[in-house]
């Protein structure tokens, strides 16, 4: 089957989400926001359904959800709640890959001693980097890759999520040292086949054949 993935960005809001729906569309995944903040205004999950037009059961419910829009350990605190990792873990043996999809960026905080790159390190996906196309996507991504090359996490690769630029592309792939397998332009319309028409246009494929 095709490897699970673990979805991490460069930033909060840089188009994670997005991503996770393309991937669980073209994949045929099931997606899994572990860690939800801001469910007041509407889960990463429910997006996701709506985007990929995927039915519930394709999606595994969140580990925790909080309804404050920051980061998870201050959510968290928000609601009285103590996040505890042994409580984050996947559903076995299922017939479909995992699309995980992390909260803001790697280093995001969980609890008072734990980060996003802790419960990426215990689940054990290779982890996907969505990024901006625009100003200030180098030094973001560089950053990011630094840090899950000194945790020694496995790194697939890139995706550049906005309006197209090859120099950033170029740039990145040099100074970091991991591919860009992927690019999501601005689309006027969402649905699933948009995004599937992108997968096909736009994503390397070699990188997502099935695993052994």
């Amino acid at each position: 089957m095709k490897e699970s993935l673990f979805v991490t960005g460069t930033d909060t809001n840089v188009g994670k989400t997005l991503l996770s729906a393309l991937l669980v569309a073209a994949l045929e995944a099931v997606y899994w926001k572990p860690i939800q903040t801001g469910a007041r205004d509407g889960t990463d999950r429910r997006t996701v359904i709506q985007l990929a037009e995927i039915p519930e059961s394709q999606t595994i419910p969140e580990s925790f959800c909080f309804d404050p829009p920051v980061s998870p350990h201050l959510a968290a605190e928000a609601s009285g709640v103590q996040i505890d990792l042994e409580r984050v873990q996947p559903p076995r043996n299922l017939a479909r890959p995992i699309i995980a999809e992390g909260a803001g960026g790697i280093l995001v905080p969980i609890n008072d001693s734990k980060l996003m790159l802790d419960l990426a390190r215990q689940l054990g996906f290779p982890i996907l980097i969505a990024a901006r196309a625009a100003l200030g996507t180098i030094n973001h991504t560089l950053l990011t890759v630094r840090a899950l090359r000194c945790a020694k996490m496995p790194i697939k690769g890139v995706v550049i999520i906005g309006h197209r630029n090859k120099d950033n592309e170029r740039s990145v792939e040099h100074f970091a040292a991991v591919p860009v397998i992927g690019s999501i332009p601005w689309l006027d319309v969402i649905d699933r086949e948009a995004l599937l028409n992108v997968f096909r246009s736009s994503f390397d494929q070699k990188y997502f054949r099935y695993a052994r």
